[in-house]
């Protein structure tokens, strides 16, 4: 029974030096001095405010893109202690004692370190020389722009570590897929495909170009796989449900926790509530909950209510008049038991204030001349009698017989009379009408539009016919929790169309650039000047986004060696001339499809997009580049030098060149750490004319 007692256990490992050495060096290439400068980097001014309002529990909307990035940032300030007080409003501003800068920078230290073992295992799962893998691994070591993104509470280098083990696992599961199908470290390296894309998509919108890439490879593979003979029709099933599962389902279940776990810390009002939805505002603590709070929850004949229109641009706008002197009284007190107000019914709109009745005829609006004019009803005894019935319709029913809601549901208003729609035309009054919003009557509605949608923030039931009365009308004990009938799914569909849709201005900025400057690098970015920098002679540090001019031009040159070899093989095939082993092929099309199909994947649609563009938005697509550059050395020493002279001159030429990338990292490394330079020193950096480097004045 114990026989296996006399024989010790022994546990065998097998370790690759070259990726713990990869590691441990990248490792300090990223953290060291981390926390200098201790002052605001560039867009850590954008990115801290949203930290610190993670540590305050405020909810924000940020239009950048998903919350997962925003979130492993406050978590570097959560394990740092940090209480989110700090004012974020300038950078180069220098950082109280209170701001943990090490913690909120760590995270995206490390996961730029990260990036470069995951380098050196692309390249082997691409069945590539370990010496090609080291060469990627050592050229992302040295690309002075990862580094300086990396080593700041910026997101980029996060996301390429997602991208980069994303691709890393989907390589690892497809080598698996020959001979261990459904084994435990094939279903591994498949869900941590589909985790990591998650996680890339999570962080910025740019991963999901990398995350439909590997989607398409996928589906390209089980294509393949149709063709197999050995493989059962249940076989290719399990197969394809497999992939749906791990590719699709979890990935979007991934991303929606996301934004659960987002909106479950961010409980609190904050300054963006006002472009939300009055039943998200009501959801959060304080804010318009701390108004609606106990408001009946069913809107009466005789209601007393808030009017707020859905749109909410150009700004939020509320039905609103103004006071006069010709009240008129009217029954204005709910009945007992109350009556709703439910879709189809015909209502009149009185006024608080004025006691006067909404009303429209028509006549041209004063500011949209194709729509009518809507004003409270003044009888001028000029034979225009009031027009002032409007029929509810609730836009978000479940039947025709619901009832009006307050905050929950959107409603339209139609006119009886001329079947014109209330809505809010967007333009301003002039000085006459208080530069408010026009309100006017669209006769001609087509379909829906938010413009015309509004919904009741404040409520209470009118219990008095004196206006004084009515004003300080207190709010029914009634007790009705907003928060509780908006359910996640309801927020967060919400808040991700609020993402998407939100547009920010679009200012130039003095770094903004064009995809078209990317390649060449003829564009950079000044992330952090010392204060005496500029100002006299003396010795300054300056940090600065500029890439290894060695490695982007090598790139570069990578990708068109790759296309033109590429079509060479391509047409020689066609002819039935074969120039390389097919394995050697398949080698080529595999690296092509990861490394060249990435960098246009991350690359061409910035030419689409329009937005304020920066040198940074570059980086992944670098990161593809840059991995193509061994791939593409090893298949010209491998295949076109066949002679030994030829092999011994290319090693030479390679090693001059990699000497070459060294150089260019030593000597741009000054402005990717910030350390101190001279006047001269700055000069001689300037390489290119476009570069925008703040060479001091010179004293007298």
């Amino acid at each position: 029974m114990l026989g296996f007692l006399k024989k010790p256990v022994v546990v065998t490992a097998e370790i690759n030096l070259n990726l713990v050495a990869l590691t441990v060096v990248g490792l300090m290439s990223r953290l060291w001095g981390l926390s200098y400068p201790r002052a605001v980097v560039f867009d850590e001014v954008y990115y801290g405010q949203f930290v610190s309002l993670y540590m305050k529990r405020i909810f924000f909307v940020d239009d950048s893109g998903p919350p997962l990035g925003h979130m492993l940032l406050a978590l570097g300030g959560y394990l740092g202690g940090f209480d989110g007080n700090f004012l974020w409003n300038r950078i180069g501003a220098e950082y109280s004692t209170n701001v943990p800068v090490c913690s909120l920078r760590f995270l995206p230290a490390l996961a730029g370190a990260l990036c470069i073992p995951l380098a050196y295992q692309i390249l082997v799962e691409l069945q590539f020389s370990h010496c090609a893998a080291l060469g990627a691994a050592l050229l992302i070591l040295l690309e002075n722009s990862l580094i300086t993104q990396s080593r700041f509470m910026l997101l980029e280098s996060i996301l390429i570590f997602f991208i980069l083990l994303a691709v890393l696992s989907y390589l690892k599961f497809y080598n698996l897929q020959r001979h261990s199908s459904f084994s435990a470290r094939w279903w591994f390296w498949l869900l941590l495909t589909g985790v990591a894309c998650s996680c890339a998509v999570g962080v910025k919108y740019m991963g999901l170009f990398t995350y439909m890439l590997l989607l398409a490879i996928a589906g390209l593979h089980f294509w393949h796989m149709l063709g197999d003979q050995n493989l059962s029709n249940v076989s290719l099933v399990c197969h394809f449900l497999a992939r749906g599962l791990t590719l699709l389902i979890i990935p979007v279940a991934m991303y929606l926790s996301f934004f659960y776990v987002h909106l479950t810390l961010l409980y609190r009002s904050g300054p963006h509530d006002q472009i939300m939805t009055s039943a998200f505002q009501a959801s959060l603590e304080g804010g318009l909950a701390r108004i609606t709070q106990g408001q009946p929850l069913e809107v009466a004949y005789g209601s007393q209510i808030t009017l707020r229109n859905v749109l909410g641009k150009p700004m939020q706008c509320w039905l609103h008049s103004h006071t006069n002197t010709y009240p008129i009284r009217q029954q204005l007190v709910v009945s007992n038991p109350p009556r709703p107000v439910r879709h189809g019914h015909v209502v009149q709109l009185v006024h608080g204030i004025t006691t006067r009745y909404l009303n429209t005829h028509d006549v041209a609006a004063p500011l949209s001349p194709h729509s009518q004019e809507v004003s409270c009803y003044i009888d001028y005894n000029i034979s225009m009698p009031a027009q002032n019935l409007w029929r509810v319709e609730i836009v978000n029913r479940e039947s025709d017989t619901d009832v009006w809601k307050t905050i929950l549901s959107e409603v339209r208003f139609v006119h009886v009379n001329t079947s014109a729609v209330l809505k809010l035309s967007g333009a301003s009054l002039p000085e006459w009408g208080y530069r408010q919003l026009e309100v006017v009557g669209e006769k001609l509605s087509k379909g829906y539009h938010q413009s015309m949608v509004w919904n009741v923030e404040e409520h209470r039931y009118g219990k008095s016919q004196e206006q004084k009365e009515r004003e300080v009308e207190l709010h029914s004990p009634t007790r009705m929790d907003i928060s509780k009938n908006l359910s996640f799914m309801a927020k967060f569909t919400e808040l991700q169309w609020k993402i998407l849709t939100l547009k920010s201005e679009d200012t130039e900025h003095k770094y903004s650039s064009s995809a078209l400057d990317w390649i060449t690098m003829d564009t950079n970015i000044a992330y952090w000047l010392h204060p005496t920098s500029g100002v006299s002679s003396k010795v300054g540090a300056q940090i600065h986004l500029l890439g290894n001019v060695c490695t982007w031009a090598s790139a570069n040159v990578a990708a068109v060696v790759y296309t033109c070899l590429s079509l060479w093989y391509l047409i020689r095939r066609r002819r039935k001339i074969y120039d390389v082993p097919e394995d050697a092929w398949q080698l080529w099309v595999s690296a092509g499809q990861i490394c060249v199909g990435g960098w246009v994947v991350n690359y061409l649609p910035f030419f689409l997009m329009e937005k304020t563009l920066f040198l940074y938005h570059y980086l992944p697509a670098l990161t593809f580049q840059i991995l193509l550059i061994p791939i593409v050395l090893q298949h010209l020493s491998d295949h076109l030098c066949r002679s030994l002279l030829s092999k011994s001159m290319f090693s030479a030429l390679t090693v001059a060149w990699f000497s070459s990338v060294c150089f260019a990292y030593r000597t741009f490394s000054p402005v990717t750490y910030g350390q101190p330079l001279s006047v001269a020193e700055l000069k001689d950096l300037r390489w290119k004319d476009s570069w925008n480097i703040l060479i001091p004045k010179q004293g007298r």
